[in-house]
């Protein structure tokens, strides 16, 4: 599977598409809003790009995973918040500005800060001497390609045909969501002889992982002074992972399915969380005061 034109070449530009669809939210307006009150994007993107991070090193030594297991750990860890994340907290009630702005910020600042988790956690986990390295030049010429690029073009194409933007936006989302199943299928297909196994390895690190983000989103962007608003669109924002960028590091880059196993399986689990933030947002947030 590591070496199928799929991922080699159908990842990289499944993600352009997909980031074209986060600019195509995006006017250089926005970006000028967030200065008035950049709290909550300092806080969001200080979690995402340290926190988490973190988190999943702590996470992968407390449970002693295998090597292969925690590389990817930390991968999914470090990779910046996904596409999806807009319409989950969207749903939930919380700030889509934000929300959007913290996707686009650390999809930027992932350029330079993925590439030196991961090369942290290879020599962490495999030893210094270690056949498996994340070409950093290659990685951030290809991230910056993915990511500057397609968001610049999206955010373009929206001041040109805005009702064509509009239009496009919705079907980016639905393609980046079947991307994202499909990787997924794909993998417990090729795993389905030790799908149990794999669960049983993965599950509980990637479940920790996906929890520590929501607790942090929710619980310490409150004790920091962040709104009920803006707390649940930092919390989406940590918990639902740009999963294709993930499956693009391990699977193009590392050229390891077994460090593909926590993407493949976080992947799974945040949407299930995500349905929960949704309900607790609907309960806890109200629809006329955003706010609070």
């Amino acid at each position: 599977m590591e070496s199928s034109p799929l991922f080699s070449i159908g990842l990289p530009v499944s993600l352009f598409i997909i980031m074209v669809g986060i600019g195509l939210t995006l006017t250089v307006r926005d970006f000028g809003q967030v200065t008035l009150n950049p709290k909550g994007m300092i806080v969001g993107t200080i979690a995402q790009i340290l926190l988490m991070p973190m988190a999943a090193f702590a996470i992968a030594s407390m449970l002693s995973l295998t090597p292969a297991l925690a590389v990817g750990l930390v991968v999914i860890a470090a990779c910046p918040g996904g596409a999806t994340s807009n319409l989950f907290t969207l749903l939930s009630r919380g700030n889509v500005a934000l929300s959007i702005l913290l996707t686009v910020s650390a999809s930027l600042i992932a350029i330079l800060s993925l590439p030196f988790f991961t090369n942290l956690a290879l020599v962490q986990y495999f030893g210094e001497s270690a056949e498996i390295t994340l070409p950093v030049g290659k990685t951030i010429t290809m991230l910056a390609v993915i990511v500057l690029l397609p968001v610049a073009t999206g955010m373009l194409i929206r001041s040109r045909w805005p009702e064509r933007a509009q239009r496009m936006e919705n079907g980016v989302s639905r393609f980046g969501a079947a991307v994202l199943l499909l990787l997924s299928i794909l993998l417990l297909w090729e795993s389905r002889d030790r799908l149990v196994q794999l669960f049983l390895d993965a599950g509980p690190a990637t479940l920790l992982l996906n929890l520590a983000g929501i607790i942090v989103g929710l619980g310490f962007s409150r004790v920091l002074g962040l709104s009920r608003w803006e707390s649940m669109a930092v919390a989406v924002e940590l918990g639902i992972k740009n999963g294709t960028l993930a499956f693009m590091v391990t699977l193009t880059l590392l050229e390891s399915s077994e460090m593909s196993v926590p993407v493949m399986v976080y992947s799974l689990l945040m949407y299930m969380v995500g349905f929960l933030l949704v309900v607790a947002g609907q309960k806890l947030i109200p629809a006329s005061s955003p706010a609070t």
